[in-house]
């Protein structure tokens, strides 16, 4: 009798416990996401207090380059040592950093400790989707990322109104700080409960591979930081810059062909279906982070919305994409298909971004939220599945690199979509202020073609609506640019090969020769 019973409890503190590992993985989540949303609100006030305004941008930029050049390496060191040491030593850095930069004294002890900030947090997003490849059956997999894209979406939301209320009332630093306990919490979970197969590498590290992928994203990145704004494109910088970053790039691919222990094993790309989920999520990286880049421009300058609750004002996007994950999540777990949500969701982005680019100075809050929601609905439906995908598409023993891989393409994706429409945005204003607000529309979008709520009021009326005009052109061009890109993705969607996942047939993934991990209570 007392051996049925423990046979019988056994799935449930197995299930119970795997709960409990979620949950720290939610709040790690978590911190990855608020953190740049809740420190941009607070910038203004860090740069009151420390000065060096000139260094502004280096805040937000030293961050995004040392997560996207430390992504790739997390995935593969996970893969190499065990996930649950790397994993953890990722959140420890990502808390030295938060807590370095909120006793940093002046402008460039923030900017160094930022650096490392971000350099732990590259393993914290990686480290939560490989975990999960680790613990859920592929099958299952769908629901519990869907769980974390409902997380991506409510720290949006909620990460100006955070930022905002913590620096009103608590002071910039504790910006930084709040980091902390959530940190402390998540790492006791973390080590309590999840027990993963220790891991040993024979093999060394590869520092060269590692060196040369990091020149070339950090290129890469700077290019799309700085190109239109900090320099010409065409300038000696930006075209030095893309010199070196092609030539490390070349040189990586080259050497992860020759490399013991290759950073990026390239024979993971031979799956067709890991290849065009790369694709789509560097697309997906593309159109959303710069939708939510002008989106809110265009309802504060157009449509007179407030600043102060920026993040609702992407309500109806990000609502739709966190209903939309959560459900595609759960068909794929109950059915275990998952082909018609790369193909609907990318026709929805691309009807949604058309939607969108057809806004003027006459576009209700009404029609645009609605114009939002299609969006949103499209890109529920592919931000996990690119992810369970290219995970259902490599062997267990390459978890780490392809959720890193996956993760680094939708990070260059952001990149990219942000240079390149904001590129197009800021030609666009600054034309159409320069034919209808005259040799005063020219100054005043001479230094940057986005304008706060205060310097907007103090605008004559005629140049203000010549602005509002100027703002409704330049979104029609970035969006109708980003309706033109997720085509692509429709494509690459269309193309993708449904493997059965785990449980869903006879047909077997690469995940289902592997061990099941261990967790324990």
């Amino acid at each position: 009798m007392a051996d049925t019973q423990t046979v019988e409890t056994e799935p449930d503190k197995k299930q119970r416990s795997v709960r409990v590992v979620l949950l720290a993985l939610m709040i790690t989540m978590m911190l990855a996401m608020l953190d740049n949303m809740i420190v941009g609100t607070a910038m203004p006030t860090i740069v009151g207090e420390l000065g060096g305004l000139e260094h502004l941008s280096w805040v937000v930029t030293a961050y995004t380059l040392a997560t996207a050049a430390a992504t790739p390496l997390w995935g593969k060191l996970g893969d190499m040592y065990g996930r649950k040491g790397v994993f953890m030593s990722s959140i420890v850095l990502f808390l030295l950093g938060s807590a370095l930069s909120g006793m940093a004294q002046d402008m460039g002890q923030l900017i160094g400790f930022r650096a490392v900030q971000g350099l732990g947090a590259g393993g914290l997003m990686v480290g939560v989707m490989a975990i999960i490849g680790d613990l859920i059956p592929p099958r299952e997999r769908g629901k519990y990322q869907g769980m974390m894209a409902g997380v991506m979406a409510l720290a949006m939301i909620g990460g100006p109104l955070v930022g905002g209320t913590i620096t009103d009332n608590w002071g910039w630093r504790w910006s930084f700080y709040i980091n902390l306990p959530l940190g402390v919490v998540s790492l006791g979970l973390i080590s309590a409960v999840l027990h993963l197969p220790k891991k040993r590498a024979q093999a060394r590290i590869d520092y060269l591979g590692a060196a040369l992928l990091t020149v070339g994203i950090t290129s890469i990145v700077l290019v799309t930081t700085w190109g239109g704004t900090e320099y010409a494109w065409t300038s000696a910088r930006i075209m030095e810059l893309i010199g070196i970053g092609v030539a490390a790039l070349v040189g990586f691919v080259f050497w992860q062909t020759k490399a013991t222990e290759p950073v990026v094993p390239l024979h993971i790309f031979r799956s067709r279906n890991f290849t065009l989920m790369s694709i789509i999520g560097f697309i997906t990286g593309f159109v959303m982070f710069g939708a939510t880049l002008f989106l809110p421009l265009y309802q504060q300058s157009v449509q007179g919305a407030s600043a102060t609750n920026s993040g609702l004002l992407l309500l109806p996007m990000l609502g739709a994409m966190l209903v939309t994950s959560m459900v595609a999540g759960r068909i794929t777990t109950n059915s275990g298909r998952y082909y018609v949500f790369p193909v609907l969701g990318s026709a929805l982005m691309i009807v949604g971004l058309y939607l969108l680019s057809t806004m003027d100075t006459g576009t209700s809050r009404l029609t645009s939220g609605v114009f939002m929601a299609v969006v949103g609905l499209g890109m529920g439906c592919l931000m996990q599945i690119t992810m369970l995908v290219a995970q259902n598409s490599v062997e267990m023993k390459d978890m780490g690199v392809a959720s890193s891989s996956t993760t680094l393409f939708r990070t260059l994706g952001s990149s990219f979509g942000v240079a390149i429409m904001g590129a197009l945005f800021n030609h666009r204003v600054q034309d159409v202020m320069a034919e209808r607000g005259g040799t005063l529309g020219s100054k005043v979008t001479e230094q940057s073609a986005q304008l706060d709520a205060k310097s907007l009021e103090k605008l004559p009326a005629a140049v203000r609506e010549a602005y509002q005009v100027a703002v409704s052109a330049g979104t029609h061009s970035a969006f109708l640019l980003g309706a033109i890109v997720a085509v692509v993705a429709l494509v690459a969607a269309v193309f993708v090969k449904e493997v059965p996942l785990k449980g869903a047939g006879p047909q077997k993934s690469a995940d289902d020769a592997a061990p099941a991990p261990l967790v324990e209570v």
